[in-house]
């Protein structure tokens, strides 16, 4: 749950306490770290800029929902005790802050598995997962999940309604958070649900993306952290990643004193007997930052009744009558909200988009273009634009994102990245919508053609014989060009043919073998590769004699054949 960047919370202390405690966390708990660096850099972290490619209204993947601010205990020779909530026995704060619900820590670390496969250079620390999610839902509440990893009652943030809070009208019709009006923070991770519909991720493999579950949470946090190849070991570098998850300094010190406590050790708790923090950025200690159910309104007390005023005392001089007290000054009725950007937009319109084609492997050489307008058609600056590649395709924009949002310009135009197409050939969609609006959007459909070649010749020249029932010596390898350049990974065929004019399959002479040793004269499913290479398998003779043709032909035209000779061998 994210704080509203700008917003003054109760407890002036808190940024002065996370940053004196990263600072102390690194002097007594990280050999290694110095306390200026720590400091520096946490104190110090860069703001993500106003086009910066966030998930919500406000920037970040929750919303600017409120979150925990409980620092981790500091170490010390003598740490206070407390009780075990499991056995009763004691141990220190620092031991019980320690322990992870053991359902939790598998998500993240199982996260942190999955994220090393797919995005090694991300280098993501499942302890950074550990500290948010402490921070975003205190671990769950504690860790009260089923044994899929499903919290047992949703974890929900506030309304998104402008309250104290970013102003994010419904993305979801309530789907994830069961609120038609307004969006809110959603599971563990407290994921918005117009942040979730894209960047939510199945990590425990039932077919289902659930921002209620850990593992599917833990892994879309994980990716979501590690997008734009960001490379986490690189301090400000993950600095980005967490104020793009939240954009706030506050935010930034608490996570990362929560991640540098964790480093130093955790172990693994029941689930449900985690500790719960007790403290959040938007109420009083001991306000959860989940929206508790609202209390019955108590009945107004029925007004007293005036008391008679007292006779004065004899010799007073007081009058008997009350002295009239001055009507109360009415308080000015407030000024009217002036609405957002986002709210005054009315429709999107292309801004001379070009066509969208490209080559397997290459880049497009147009980029979508959209124009936020205003009911009177005119450009509407500062809104966020969301362009969503959608269809079975591998194309993504650059840097390896299948969604990116760009802030409208001056003039409200905003242009998505630029498009690599992948090696899928098809077409796929390309849609913007505006983020923290239920207007349509605008499609735009991408092809991929498949990569070719117009031009095949042999690498050699040797003469490809072979005796009856014998193998050739030889292997046939090809090289492919288009257009003068090496075409890599353009797929091809080979045909042993029954003649130059009649390119239907030989049933007799040369063959291939299959996997189980079978006569086969067609391959299919061939490519070259990177260099433009093709080397076919070895080829095999029957009883025939006589010259033969194999035919090679490839996408984009090119064909190729070659002659291959069967006879006795010389006496």
């Amino acid at each position: 749950m994210a704080a509203h960047f700008g917003r003054l919370r109760k407890g002036a202390t808190t940024t002065a306490v996370a940053a004196v405690a990263v600072a102390a966390l690194s002097a007594s708990q990280a050999p290694g770290v110095t306390t200026d660096d720590l400091g520096r850099q946490a104190a110090g972290a860069a703001q993500p800029s106003g086009d910066a490619n966030t998930g919500g209204e406000g920037g970040g993947a929750t919303g600017d929902s409120p979150y925990y601010t409980d620092l981790p205990p500091l170490k010390s020779p003598n740490p206070s005790p407390s009780a075990s909530p499991t056995t009763g026995t004691t141990v220190s704060v620092g031991e019980a802050e320690a322990g992870i619900p053991a359902t939790v820590l598998d998500a993240y670390k199982k996260a942190e598995a999955e994220l090393r496969a797919s995005k090694p250079g991300c280098n993501l620390p499942w302890q950074l997962l550990a500290a948010i999610g402490k921070v975003e839902s205190g671990q769950a509440r504690g860790g009260r999940v089923d044994a899929s990893g499903t919290t047992y009652s949703p974890i929900l943030g506030p309304k998104l309604d402008g309250n104290g809070f970013a102003l994010i009208a419904d993305t979801d019709n309530g789907a994830y958070d069961g609120d038609p009006a307004y969006d809110r923070a959603v599971g563990p991770m407290q994921f918005i649900p117009s942040t979730w519909e894209w960047a939510g991720r199945d990590g425990n493999g039932d077919g289902k993306k659930d921002p209620n579950n850990v593992y599917d949470a833990a892994l879309a946090a994980g990716h979501y952290l590690c997008r734009f190849d960001r490379d986490l070991s690189v301090q400000s570098q993950m600095n980005a990643a967490i104020l793009n998850y939240n954009n706030s300094t506050e935010y930034l010190n608490t996570v990362l004193s929560w991640l540098e406590y964790y480093r130093k050790g955790t172990y693994e708790v029941p689930d449900g007997t985690g500790t719960l923090p007790s403290h959040s950025s938007n109420s009083d200690p001991g306000a959860s930052p989940s929206p508790s159910t609202p209390a019955t309104p108590s009945t107004p007390s029925t007004p007293s009744t005036p008391s008679t005023p007292s006779t004065p005392k004899p010799g007073s001089g007081g009058s008997t009558s009350p002295t009239p007290k001055p009507p109360a000054p009415s308080s000015p009725a407030p000024s009217p909200t002036p609405p957002t950007p986002t709210q005054t937009v009315d429709h999107l319109e292309d801004a001379d988009t070009g066509k969208l084609t490209a080559t397997a492997g290459s880049a497009f050489g147009a980029k979508v273009a959209v124009r936020a307008e205003s009911k009177a058609s005119k450009g509407v600056a500062k809104v966020r634009v969301r362009f969503t590649i959608i269809g079975d395709t591998d194309a993504t924009f650059t840097g390896g994102e299948s969604v990116a949002t760009v802030v409208t310009g001056s003039a409200g135009t905003a242009t998505a990245p630029a498009l690599v197409a992948g090696e899928k050939a098809g077409d796929f969609t390309v849609r913007a919508t505006v983020v923290g609006r239920v207007l349509g959007g605008l499609d735009y459909t991408a092809t991929v053609t498949p990569r070719q070649a117009d031009t095949l010749t042999r690498t050699g020249d040797t003469a490809l014989t072979c005796v009856p029932g014998g193998e050739f010596a030889d292997q046939v390898e090809l090289k492919a060009t288009y257009k003068g350049a090496v075409a890599g990974k353009v797929a091809a065929t080979a045909t042993l043919i029954k003649s130059a004019d009649d390119p239907t399959e030989n049933d007799k002479g040369p063959y291939f073998k299959d996997a189980d040793g079978k006569t086969i004269r067609t391959l299919t499913d061939l490519t070259t590769d990177a260099d433009g290479v093709l080397k076919l398998p070895k080829l095999y003779a029957d009883d025939a004699t006589g010259t033969f043709l194999l035919r090679v032909n490839t996408t984009g035209g090119a064909v190729l054949t070659v002659e291959l000779k069967v006879a006795a061998a010389a006496s």
